[in-house]
Formats: C-alpha cells, structure tokens, sequence
C-alpha cells in the first residue's frame, strides 16, 4: 500500500478499531503516514533543541557531551517512544497520553496524566519559544532593533504564541500543511548545515567527539557552575538530547485525524525519533568538529554555536542557515 492511499479495507479496519473501544469516528481522518511522522519529526525539531541546547553538552564535558551524550541520551528517549508506539497501536485515538492512562489505570491516572501533559504542553512551548526569541536576537534582531531584552522577548514570544495558536485553530489540514512543510526545511537546513560545517571546518579532529573535558564554571562560559564530578556534568549534557527528543506523542494525539491508524501511527513515532536522533547527532557532531578551538568556544557560553558559524562560513550562507532554523523553530507548535 502506498503511503498516502487509504482504501475501503483500510477505512473499515479503522471504524472497527474505534467501534470497539466504543467510539464513533468524528474526525476527518486527512493525515498521510508522511503527515503522522512529520508532525513528531517538526515537533521534536533539531534544529530548536540541538541548536539552542548545543551549549549544554559542550560546556559539561566537551566534545564527548555531543559524540556520545546524545547516543545515551536519544537511547533513553527511544525506550519511552517504543513503549508509546505499542500502546498507540492498541489504542489509536484521540487524546493520546489522558487516554491511555485511562483506559489502562482507571480514571485518576487519566485524570493526572491529563493535567502533567498540560503543564508539560505549556511550558515546553514557552521553553521553545523563549529560544526561539533568544535566537532570532542573536541572528536577524540586529537588524531591528531586538536586542533580547526581557520586554522584548516576552512581546516576541506572546506574539508568536498567538500565532501559532491561530494555525492550531484552524484545523488539521493547516496544520498538516504546515509541519509538512516543516519537516522538509528542518531536512533541507540540516543537510546545508552538515555539509558546510564539513566542507569550511577549519581542521577536523575527529578525536573529539569521545574526548570529556571538563568546561564546567568559567571553562564553559559558566553554562553550569564549577563542579569536578564528570558523572554529574555527564548526566547534565544529556539535557541536550533529552530536551530534544520530546514531543513524539503528537502522532498519537492526531490518532484519529491519521489513515490506518493502527500501524501509521507508532511508525510515525519510531520513525520520527530514529531519524531525529541520526541525523541530529550527525548534524551536532559536525558542528563539534567545526569549531576552530574548542576550548575558546566553550568559554563563549551560550553564544558558542553563534560564533563558530559566523567565524567559519560566508555571511550569505550563514543569513541562509539561520533563516531556515528560524522557521524550523516558528513552526515548532505542539498539537
């Protein structure tokens, strides 16, 4: 079966899934397996998390917090996104986590499960956005102005916000268009981005990627204070991965919007996690190995990702870059 056709066995098979869960099919089922996978894809989005977080493994333990910290890290996020994926493929509809806990603990689990996922929708949106904001003054807000100021990132991101409640609001089918669209520019801008780190990278020592040093205090732009426990700082740069590889349960939350629900939606979310934790380890090792001198990078701090594009590429490509990441961010909403 092609992945965008939907017969009339498919068609049955979903009324049956819903009919004995004692549901009724309300929702437009729209979405594509393309569409499933790419709304988790956009969601969990490298180029927000791996990007705005890169300083979190470089200024733990060096280099290694980005060779082997993100293994570790996607690893322990892959285990959450398998057990996901066999539950949504038992219960496909809508509501997703409240739901399932519902129906596999009983009212108060679903209850509690419904409020955590609120409170992590809200404050994981204001996270990605308030990077977002931060981004945008350290790239393109020269140009107007945008300095970062408290004031101005709380009016960025209530503004963005907004908008990004407005798509939400007017359906599925914006919303498919939209992270469609964003899962080929975080692709696109990935793939620009890996190739020009490589090909302008002034040396390339590959030895980094698994050498731990310590940047913890001043060494790394006090990302994280002074500490000499390498175990702590390494359990600290996976907030990297960890903080990037979330959101994957937006595929089971458009459960019932998605044809043959039952296998497209955990593929969407196996898939979506597997080609976020490849390609996005690929895309911050070679950041890593891009960087002219690691140890003056990890004292610029949270500027550190910054100066290295702007120290190693044209400024043609570094406009092109950053533009494409800034929109890969904007488009980053939680359904």
């Amino acid at each position: 079966m092609a992945s965008d056709d939907y017969t009339d066995k498919d068609k049955h098979e979903d009324l049956k899934v819903l009919h004995g869960m004692g549901y009724a099919q309300e929702l437009s089922r729209s979405m594509s397996k393309f569409s499933n996978f790419a709304i988790s894809f956009s969601i969990i989005c490298i180029l927000s998390g791996g990007i705005n977080s890169f300083p979190q493994a470089i200024g733990a333990v060096g280099g290694a917090g980005a060779g082997i910290g993100w293994i570790v890290g996607c690893l322990l996020s892959g285990m959450f996104a398998l057990a996901m994926a066999q539950i949504a493929s038992s219960f496909p509809t809508a509501g997703g986590l409240y739901h399932w806990a519902s129906i596999l603990g009983g009212r108060f689990w679903g209850w509690l499960t419904a409020w955590l996922n609120l409170l992590g929708l809200i404050t994981v949106l204001a996270a990605i956005n308030i990077g977002t904001a931060y981004f945008f003054a350290g790239t393109f807000g020269g140009m107007f102005g945008f300095t970062g100021t408290d004031m101005q990132v709380v009016t960025f991101v209530a503004v963005i916000t907004i908008l990004q409640a407005l798509f939400n609001h007017l359906g599925i089918k914006v919303t498919t268009m939209l992270t469609d669209i964003s899962g080929y520019i975080i692709f696109a801008t990935t793939a620009v981005l890996v190739l020009a780190c490589i090909y302008f990278a002034p040396a390339i020592d590959i030895s980094r990627l698994w050498t731990f040093t310590n940047f913890s205090g001043e060494a790394g732009g006090n990302v994280f204070p002074q500490n000499d426990n390498m175990a702590y700082l390494f359990l600290l740069c996976l907030l990297l991965p960890v903080y990037t590889i979330t959101g994957y349960d937006a595929s089971a939350h458009t459960s019932e919007e998605t044809k043959a629900a039952a296998t497209s939606v955990p593929k969407g979310i196996i898939n979506a996690v597997f080609w976020s934790s490849l390609i996005g380890w690929i895309m911050i090792c070679a950041i890593t190995l891009a960087i002219p001198d690691l140890a003056v990078a990890a004292g610029q701090g949270w500027g550190m990702f910054f100066a290295t594009m702007d120290a190693i590429l044209p400024a043609g490509l570094t406009t092109v870059i950053y533009l494409g990441i800034l929109i890969a961010q904007f488009c980053l909403q939680p359904r």
